[in-house]
């Protein structure tokens, strides 16, 4: 058996980390490619990111996954950036150059985009609530852009971080966005054909998400970006309704996938079988 790479070693870099299933996931496809590499969990402090990433760098790391709170920070600390890096003003992947650069790209958007288009194909004339306004957010609209949907209404608590980032994107994409409070959810909720929670509310360790589906016309898709819990309380409600529910894992495997092959110059495939190990590993 011949082994692809030469030892490749990357990092998933988060505090905490011990939630993420990023280690799993990428053993999965280095098993399953017969690549000889590792992706390491790196537990880091906020205040501690910037010293950290030059080490690995110096180290001889391929790059790392960047997790929760170092989104932001990790965009800043690049020399480079893709687009979708640039417009979420944040990156969830960092790549080092030989030539000692560090370049930013941010995959969320890809992992939205596929996981949405494996389950519903595209969103051409569709209207879409989106809940949330952060860096999970600005991924969220780009990816829903790209699929076709007409208009996107942006809805948060803080009604003024709707409109920034409505005000920040309006420029870069086709549909239209609407921003708005989060109390303006029963005036949208009738006309939606997608329901997307951008937002931390569910995720373990977080309350969920408090809202009143009555208003969703029964055709309507829900897609929680939450990975953990697989099934989150909004999700279980969806259900009971009829609604197609869309769990967060489909969105963190296809983001997976530019970065796995990043690292270690093999593209992956994401497959029912990388489905069901990462369930067992979330539910165990």
């Amino acid at each position: 058996m011949t082994l692809t790479g030469a030892g490749k070693v990357a990092g998933v870099i988060g505090w905490p980390i011990i939630h993420s299933v990023s280690p799993a996931l990428h053993g999965y496809w280095l098993r399953e490619l017969d690549v000889n590499g590792a992706l390491v969990p790196l537990a880091v402090a906020r205040e501690n990111f910037a010293r950290v990433i030059r080490a690995l760098q110096q180290s001889g790391f391929q790059g790392v996954n960047v997790t929760l709170p170092h989104k932001e920070a990790a965009f800043a600390l690049a020399d480079q950036a893709d687009d979708a890096a640039k417009a979420a003003g944040a990156a969830n992947l960092l790549l080092f150059h030989a030539n000692g650069h560090i370049e930013a790209r941010n995959t969320d958007m890809v992992g939205l985009r596929e996981s949405l288009r494996e389950r519903l194909g595209g969103l051409e004339g569709r209207a879409v609530v989106l809940l949330g306004a952060g860096g999970a957010a600005r991924g969220a609209v780009l990816a829903l852009n790209e699929l076709g949907a007409a208009q996107i209404h942006i809805l948060n608590r803080h009604p003024d971080k709707a409109q920034a980032l409505a005000r920040a994107l309006t420029p870069l994409v086709k549909s239209e966005l609407s921003p708005g409070n989060l109390k303006d959810w029963a005036k949208v909720a009738g006309g939606a054909d997608l329901l997307v929670n951008a937002t931390s509310a569910g995720m373990k360790g977080h309350p969920p998400l408090a809202l009143d589906l009555a208003g969703l016309r029964a055709s309507a898709a829900v897609l929680d970006i939450v990975y953990n819990p697989l099934e989150t309380e909004l999700l279980k409600h969806v259900k009971t309704r009829g609604h197609t529910a869309i769990d967060g894992l489909g969105m963190l495997m296809h983001q997976a996938v530019p970065s796995f092959e990043a690292f270690f110059g093999v593209r992956p495939k994401v497959t029912p079988g990388l489905r069901a190990m990462l369930e067992q590993t979330l539910n165990a």
